[in-house]
């Protein structure tokens, strides 16, 4: 399998909030209300909110391609963008979503060693994320990946508070 990934913009806002939409339902649907994951993605993948988090100069999206089919996405912080930490010497690996066709063969993978290449270029100290308590799949994925608990945290899906588990991989 032949995985590109590339950097994307502005102009791919449509082809974003697709791929956004469908991961995200693919992944959540069987453990939320049908109301919660739809609030959800009406406020995070509107085209304002979209706009916005594309045009931060401190958040980057990118896509995981075969054949030109986006089959996955990356979304990464840091600075300001972080939704939490707000270490200037860190970097948040806020989404990484894969088709579920594609689960298990190595899109996630490259999209993450694609966000470690950043870090590294960037010269953070480490990098972090949330995942939801729930998400074992994740879970085991970003531990197998050398990353470790330090925290939790409210993540809000629809009207339902959520435990995420904040965890990190140090660099230096």
């Amino acid at each position: 399998m032949n995985i590109n990934i590339r950097n994307i913009s502005i102009n791919d806002l449509a082809q974003l909030q697709k791929i956004g939409k469908e991961t995200f339902t693919e992944t959540f649907t069987e453990h939320n209300t049908k109301e919660d994951l739809d609030k959800y993605l009406e406020e995070s993948f509107s085209n304002e909110k979209l706009s916005a988090e594309l045009t931060n100069p401190h958040s980057s999206f990118y896509f995981a391609e075969e054949d030109e089919n986006i089959i996955g996405y990356l979304k990464i912080n840091f600075g300001d963008a972080q939704t939490e930490v707000k270490d200037n010497k860190a970097l948040e690996i806020e989404r990484i979503y894969v088709l579920q066709d594609f689960h298990g063969k190595k899109v996630g993978q490259a999209l993450f060693e694609k966000a470690i290449a950043i870090a590294t270029k960037m010269k953070v100290n480490y990098v972090w994320l949330g995942v939801w308590e729930q998400n074992h799949k994740a879970l085991q994925f970003y531990k197998k990946n050398g990353f470790v608990p330090f925290d939790t945290h409210i993540f809000k899906l629809g009207n339902d508070e959520q435990i995420d588990i904040m965890m990190k991989l140090e660099l230096n």
